[in-house]
């Protein structure tokens, strides 16, 4: 008996939640400044005209989009929403009442509405939208300050940092994070460290509930580069995946490739001193002068991870000159041997 009562109380408590797990909230995930939809459908094909009414489930809940009599209805529409919305109207028929949400702001987020009702039959569905942008992160340092930053995200992001090989040392960092007007997240983040070792990389993580996006840096020693040519590394161990910037004392951007495409393209300033790129991204100059003596910067990027290295490159002048002086000389001796030629030439023709 108690067996078939503890049964009846199971198959009872699974009727009651049936219908509120088919009510469940259909969740949206939106980027922001893009375009976004917001599901809804209705099931079986309408033949007469719906009633299809979008409610924004805020404060006042204001009015998103109203459709009937075959034409929207928005002269009551919130202004929050005014010249964003849209149906797939030649979808109607087929009982599709999905809004297309155009630029969407933090402001979007939250819970929406969806009724729609014919001569017949009617349905009310909910969605929850939340919006989320990508993260990019900037990576950088001067002396011994390694500072890291990310602008414009959303929901508030956190930054950790890291090293590897790991490291002992412990890091004296600070983190401040700042929320603008459009309710997007600055953060900023600065540790000091030592980069005297070459082969340890810092890095930093920043990330929100939704996304992540690691920037790293690491430092060569000191090269000594040759005039007529010299060859700086970009510590990679993947390249053919990934977009490449060489820059030039942080600003000046060298070269650049998008892509696993071999192409990259050489900015007009460094034309006559760029030589080529290695596939595995080490850069080759020519013509080299002290006006180019500085920090280079090799900038691997793929969907996870960028990875800065950077070298500092002292040019050592006197190749060229000696091999000016070399063709000159060259060039005498050439001279002097035709001269002699044509002497010897002559007094024979007068004899």
């Amino acid at each position: 008996m108690h067996i078939i009562i503890a049964a009846l109380f199971v198959v009872i408590v699974i009727v009651l939640l049936i219908p509120t797990i088919a009510r469940g909230d259909a969740k949206v995930s939106c980027v922001f400044k893009e375009s976004c939809i917001l599901p809804c459908s209705f099931q079986g094909d309408i033949e007469e005209d719906p009633y299809i009414h979008w409610m924004h489930l805020s404060e006042g809940h204001p009015l998103v989009y109203l459709h009937y009599d075959n034409k929207e209805q928005l002269t009551t529409q919130d202004q929050q929403f005014r010249n964003r919305t849209s149906l797939f109207k030649d979808q109607l028929s087929r009982g599709n009442a999905s809004l297309q949400l155009a630029g969407v702001q933090v402001q979007d987020e939250g819970r929406y509405s969806c009724y729609i009702s014919t001569d017949n039959r009617e349905k009310e569905s909910f969605i929850d939208l939340e919006m989320h942008t990508p993260v990019k992160v900037s990576i950088q340092h001067v002396g011994n300050r390694i500072t890291c930053s990310s602008e414009g995200i959303y929901p508030e992001p956190e930054l950790t940092w890291s090293t590897r090989p790991p490291s002992k040392v412990s890091f004296k960092n600070t983190t401040t994070v700042e929320q603008t007007k459009q309710q997007l997240y600055n953060i900023n983040g600065s540790l000091i460290a030592s980069l005297d070792e070459s082969d340890r990389v810092y890095s930093c993580t920043v990330s929100t509930q939704r996304n992540r996006r690691r920037a790293s840096l690491r430092q060569l020693q000191q090269i000594n580069g040759s005039d007529l040519e010299a060859t700086i590394s970009c510590s990679s161990s993947n390249t053919s995946l990934m977009s490449l910037i060489w820059r030039f004392n942080h600003s000046q951007i060298i070269v650049s490739r998008s892509g696993p495409s071999d192409n990259y393209t050489v900015s007009e300033r460094w034309k006559q001193h760029v030589k080529g790129v290695s596939e595995s991204g080490n850069l080759i100059l020519k013509y080299l002068s002290s006006d180019q003596d500085g920090i280079y910067s090799c900038e691997i990027s793929d969907a996870d991870e960028t990875v800065i290295t950077e070298t500092c490159m002292r040019i050592s002048e006197g190749n060229s000159a000696k091999v000016g002086v070399t063709i000159g000389v060259v060039s005498v001796l050439a001279l002097f041997l035709i001269l002699c030629c044509k002497k010897k030439r002559d007094k024979l023709e007068d004899k």
